[in-house]
């Protein structure tokens, strides 16, 4: 083997390996930091804690899925930011479940949702479908049909026939409900001491 072709293959591996370590689609872990702000690697960091992402992220469960959805799933996992009332999230919502894409929803409705969309997405709008680390605004036909095919999955449901869609969920957990209020006991006003005494100030307490 030439020393030129040694080269090439050398930085050829370096090169693809760089790509896969630079690339969402091979993420194994899920690393938040102290900002709020998502980030995915390949190793488990050693100074902050990290999420093992098993399947696809998410809690869609790719167990019983086909080998090959399994995979595009694991590498560019789908979700859904909706709202209520909103006839483009229904749209989207129906087109993903038609095509047998396997998503997570997350429902956007309290201002503390907007804020973390806003944070995430660096956007307030819904729909907005995310293919991986992509971000798609807006329900449109077209996009996300491109995006999903290019994503690698299949152009009709390959979904089992026991598949259940799991149910959305909003972005930010609504806070644990406060316990019930205790009464407080009624606290009888201190004694005024006499004000007999030669000298003492009318209204004078200890």
């Amino acid at each position: 083997m030439s020393r030129h072709l040694s080269m090439f293959i050398r930085l050829s591996a370096t090169l693809g390996g760089l790509l896969v370590l630079s690339s969402p689609a091979w993420a194994l872990y899920k690393v938040v930091g102290p900002d709020g702000r998502v980030t995915y690697t390949d190793r488990p960091p050693v100074d902050k804690p990290a999420i093992s992402i098993k399947t696809n992220g998410s809690v869609v469960a790719a167990d019983n899925l086909p080998f090959e959805l399994k995979q595009v799933v694991s590498r560019y996992p789908v979700t859904l930011y909706s709202s209520s009332k909103c006839s483009p999230c229904d749209a989207g919502r129906q087109f993903l479940q038609t095509r047998g894409i396997p998503f997570v929803e997350r429902t956007v409705q309290t201002p503390d949702d907007i804020k973390a969309l806003q944070r995430l997405e660096n956007n307030d709008q819904v729909p907005i479908l995310k293919v991986g680390s992509k971000p798609l605004q807006g329900y449109s036909v077209s996009e996300w049909t491109s995006y999903l095919d290019a994503a690698g999955y299949p152009a009709k449901s390959a979904l089992p026939a026991n598949y259940r869609q799991p149910a959305a969920t909003p972005l930010v957990p609504p806070a644990a409900a406060s316990a019930p209020e205790v009464a407080s006991p009624k606290v009888e006003p201190a004694p005024t001491a006499p004000t007999s005494a030669p000298g003492a100030s009318p209204g004078f307490r200890f």
